[in-house]
């Protein structure tokens, strides 16, 4: 089912993000969402994923409790293992060599095992990628899951976001035009 924005308000005190506005994200297509910094693409995907409500008009067709999500932090949990992160998430139990070669195919295969407080910055967003990817949901949405990552490790990711979100709806924040292609996108919402 298409993902309908109809006709959303949405402000802070006196600064309107939103005023009438109406888009339709469709279903199992890569949307990129772009535009400058405090446009709204952040507050779009809060009020996607039912964390804030909009003033005026609605948002049907999102599908409540089968989302998974990359925020801007990675909120992973620290004391945890990276693979232990992502079990957390799963609804069947996946075998140990699914999960190896998850990391693998992201370059994380030495690290799996260990604590993700030990994880650098670019490590840590891969495994928050693995996450969302491993809650096995119809609908994701990534805000900049990219940023940091070096061009290298950017591709390979990007390869795995795309091999993994076939046929899915996905919807990713991004500063970066290069990601448009990079992750398959075949819509573009480009925000004021």
């Amino acid at each position: 089912m298409d993902i309908i924005v109809k006709d959303i308000d949405k402000s802070y005190g006196e600064q309107k993000v939103f005023e009438n506005f109406s888009y339709t994200f469709r279903e199992g297509k890569t949307t990129c969402i772009m535009g400058k910094s405090g446009c709204g693409k952040t507050t779009l995907f809060r009020l996607l994923l039912g964390l804030e409500e909009p003033e005026a008009g609605q948002i049907t067709g999102v599908p409540h409790g089968k989302l998974a999500a990359v925020f801007q932090e990675n909120r992973l949990c620290e004391n945890l293992s990276a693979v232990s992160n992502l079990r957390l998430v799963c609804k069947r139990k996946p075998t140990e060599e699914e999960l190896r070669q998850a990391f693998a195919q992201v370059g994380l295969e030495e690290v799996w095992q260990k604590p993700v407080r030990n994880l650098s910055g670019g490590m840590k967003r891969r495994v928050a990628i693995l996450r969302a990817l491993f809650a096995e949901t119809e609908c994701i949405l990534m805000d900049e899951p990219l940023k940091g990552l070096d061009t290298e490790t950017k591709e390979k990711t990007a390869e795995y976001i795309r091999a993994q979100t076939k046929g899915k709806t996905l919807l990713v924040i991004t500063h970066e035009e290069a990601e448009i292609a990079l992750l398959g996108a075949k819509e573009v919402l480009r925000l004021p």
